[in-house]
C-alpha cells in the first residue's frame, strides 16, 4: 500500500479506530450497539483518514465482563446481531478502504465455553488439562497465594473435581492452560476461522497473563510505591501468574499463521509493571508479533513533555526492534480530558492532545468518540455494569463512564444512539459534542481531527519517519522527526503560561495561538525544516 508516498505494509504507521460495539450504534433499538449499528455509521470512521477498525469483541457471551469472557470464540453474540451481519460489516469497511481488526481472548474463556464445560466434568476427559486445575494445599487453601485482577484470590474450588481453577480476572473467567499444545491449535483454528472470514489483524487481550508458572510458586510481595492499592492484586509481584517465558514460543506459532494470510496485523495489549520489555520480547524480529502497545498514556494522570519522550524513546528506530502503537484513550480507561487537564482547559487541551497524538512513531490508536472531545461521563453506582467498578467501590473510577454511547445527533436525548433507553447513559455534558453538530463546524475538533490525520499521511516523517530528537524543557516538547532527508518539528506547550521560542521553516499546522515566536498555554506548532 502506497501510503505518505513510500510503500509500506499498511499498518505501519497506521491510525486505528476502536469501536466498542454496545455504545457505538443500535440498530434494532434494545438499548445495545451492534454490528448492524456499526456498518450504518462506517461512512464516519472513513471520513475521518483512518487505515483501519478495530473491534472490540461481539463473540457469543453471558456478558459478565461484556465479551471479554467469551462463549463461542467462532461466533456472534445475538445482541449484537449474527455471522451475516458481520461478514456484511467487513464487506462494507473494505469497500471504504478500511481494514477490520478484531479482538482476541486466549488467557481465559466464559466458564459457560463448552471447551470448560467438559474440563471440569472429570480429571481423565480429553480436555481436562486444558485449563489450569490444582489440588489444594494440605489445609484446604488455594494451591498459590496469585490475586486476580477484579480483586480477590485467583483461585475457585469446583467441587466437581475436587480441585481449583485459575482465574486471572473474573472467577467467571477461567484460565486457558496454553502450556498445552492441543489448547494453542484450538485458538489458532479460531484465528483462522476469522482470517477465512476476511478480517485483517487482531489485537489479543492480555497476551502476557496467556501462560503461568507450572509450579505454582508464590508471588512475592511487591514493594511499597506510595500509592493507594485499592485491590490485592496490587499488593504482589507478578511473576508466577503472568509473563511465562514461553509466550514468545506461541506467538511465533501466531506469527506462522498469520503470515499465511497477506498483509495480517496483529498488535498485543501488554500491562503490568513489566511491561516495556515484554513488548519488545513479543514484537522482536520477523518472528512475532507486528505491534504491541501498553498504558503508557492510557493511566496516566497527566500528560508531560517527559512522558512523551519516555514512551517514544523506549522505542528507537534500529533494526530488530518492534514497532509500538499508542493510545491515548480506550475501553479500560478514563476519558483522557478528564485525567489531563482542567475543565475550562478542555477545548483547548483537545486540539493539542489531537496533534500530539498525529506526530508519534507508531501506530496510533483513537478510541471512539475521541474525535469529538467526549469526557468522563459520571455513572451512579447504581446504574454500574463494570464488574471492576462494583467490586472497588468507590475507590477505582468506572470503565461505564468511558464506556458511554457514542452522541450522533444533539437534540435527541439519547445522542442519537437508536433506543431511548441506552445500556448506559450518553451523559448530558457529552451530547453538545455530537458528530452531527461538529460536522457544522469547520472549526470543530472534528474537522481538526481529519487535519492532523491528513498532515500525519501526508509526511512520511510524521506517519513512519525516526524520532530524531525529543527534548523536554519544562512545559516544552520539542520533538523532531526525520524521513528521507526531510525534517519536521514539533513544538508543544504543555502548560498553562506563555513560552517564547525560536523557530524557522514552513508552518504545517497550528493550534491554540502557536507561532514560530510564541506558543501559549497548550498550543502547538508544526513545522518543516
Amino acid at each position: 500500500m502506497s501510503r505518505a508516498g513510500e510503500t509500506l505494509p499498511w499498518w505501519k504507521g497506521a491510525a486505528i479506530y476502536q469501536i466498542y460495539p454496545r455504545s457505538f450504534m443500535d440498530s434494532n433499538g434494545d438499548g445495545i450497539g451492534d454490528l448492524p449499528g456499526i456498518t450504518s455509521r462506517l461512512d464516519h470512521v472513513a471520513s475521518l483518514g483512518v487505515d483501519a477498525i478495530w473491534i472490540s469483541p461481539f463473540f457469543t457471551s453471558p456478558m459478565k465482563d461484556f465479551g471479554y469472557d467469551v462463549a463461542d470464540y467462532r461466533d456472534v453474540d445475538p445482541i449484537f446481531g449474527t455471522l451475516e451481519d458481520f461478514d456484511a460489516m467487513v464487506a462494507r469497511a473494505h469497500a471504504l478502504d478500511l481494514k477490520v481488526l478484531i479482538d482476541q481472548v486466549y488467557s481465559h474463556s466464559s466458564d459457560e465455553h463448552p471447551w470448560f464445560a467438559e474440563s471440569r466434568a472429570s480429571r481423565d476427559n480429553a480436555k481436562a488439562d486444558w485449563y489450569v486445575w490444582a489440588d489444594p494445599k494440605p489445609d484446604g487453601s488455594p494451591p498459590s497465594n496469585w490475586q486476580s485482577v477484579f480483586g480477590g484470590p485467583a483461585w475457585t474450588w469446583d467441587a466437581r473435581r475436587g480441585q481449583y481453577y485459575l482465574h486471572n480476572f473474573l472467577a467467571s473467567q477461567p484460565q486457558l492452560n496454553l502450556h498445552n499444545r492441543d489448547v494453542q491449535d484450538a485458538v489458532l483454528g479460531v484465528m483462522r476461522f476469522w482470517l477465512d472470514r476476511g478480517v485483517d489483524g487482531f489485537r489479543i487481550d492480555a497476551l502476557n497473563f496467556a501462560m503461568h508458572d507450572p509450579q505454582l510458586r508464590d508471588n512475592p510481595p511487591a514493594p511499597d510505591t506510595n500509592r493507594q492499592r485499592t485491590r490485592p492484586f496490587d499488593f504482589q509481584l507478578r511473576i508466577h501468574n503472568q509473563s511465562h517465558p514461553d509466550i514468545p514460543q506461541f506467538i511465533e506459532r501466531i506469527r506462522a499463521l498469520t503470515d499465511e494470510y497477506d498483509g495480517t496485523f496483529t498488535v498485543a495489549e501488554v500491562g503490568g509493571d513489566d511491561a516495556d520489555r515484554e513488548m519488545k520480547l513479543f514484537t522482536s524480529g520477523e518472528e512475532h508479533l507486528n505491534s504491541a502497545y501498553g498504558f503508557d498514556f492510557l493511566y496516566a494522570e497527566k500528560l508531560t513533555p517527559d512522558l512523551i519522550c519516555r514512551a517514544l524513546n523506549q522505542w528507537p528506530d534500529e533494526l530488530g526492534m518492534g514497532w509500538p502503537s499508542w493510545a491515548f484513550e480506550n475501553h479500560d480507561a478514563p476519558r483522557a480530558l478528564s485525567r489531563w487537564c482542567e475543565p475550562q482547559d478542555r477545548k483547548a487541551f483537545a486540539r493539542l492532545k489531537m496533534l500530539l497524538l498525529a506526530c508519534l512513531r507508531g501506530n496510533i490508536i483513537l478510541y471512539q468518540g475521541e474525535e469529538l472531545g467526549l469526557t468522563q461521563v459520571e455513572i451512579p453506582f447504581d446504574q454500574l455494569h463494570d464488574p471492576e467498578a462494583i467490586a472497588n467501590w468507590p475507590l477505582t473510577l468506572s470503565r461505564d463512564g468511558a464506556r458511554t454511547p457514542m452522541p450522533w445527533e444533539a437534540e435527541c436525548g439519547c445522542g442519537g444512539f437508536g433506543s431511548d433507553t441506552p445500556w448506559l447513559p450518553v451523559g448530558e455534558e457529552n451530547l453538545a459534542r455530537a458528530v452531527e453538530a461538529q460536522e457544522a463546524d469547520s472549526g470543530s475538533l472534528l474537522a481538526h481531527t481529519r487535519n492532523m490525520l491528513a498532515l500525519r499521511n501526508a509526511h512520511p516523517a510524521l506517519h513512519h519517519g525516526e524520532v530524531a530528537s525529543c527534548e523536554v524543557h519544562g512545559n516544552l516538547l520539542s520533538l523532531e522527526r526525520r524521513a528521507k532527508g526531510k525534517t519536521i518539528r514539533v513544538f508543544a506547550n504543555l502548560g498553562d503560561e506563555n513560552i517564547a521560542i525560536d523557530a524557522t521553516g514552513e508552518t504545517l499546522a497550528s493550534v491554540n495561538g502557536a507561532t514560530l515566536e510564541k506558543l501559549p498555554p497548550f498550543a502547538a506548532i508544526v513545522v518543516k525544516t
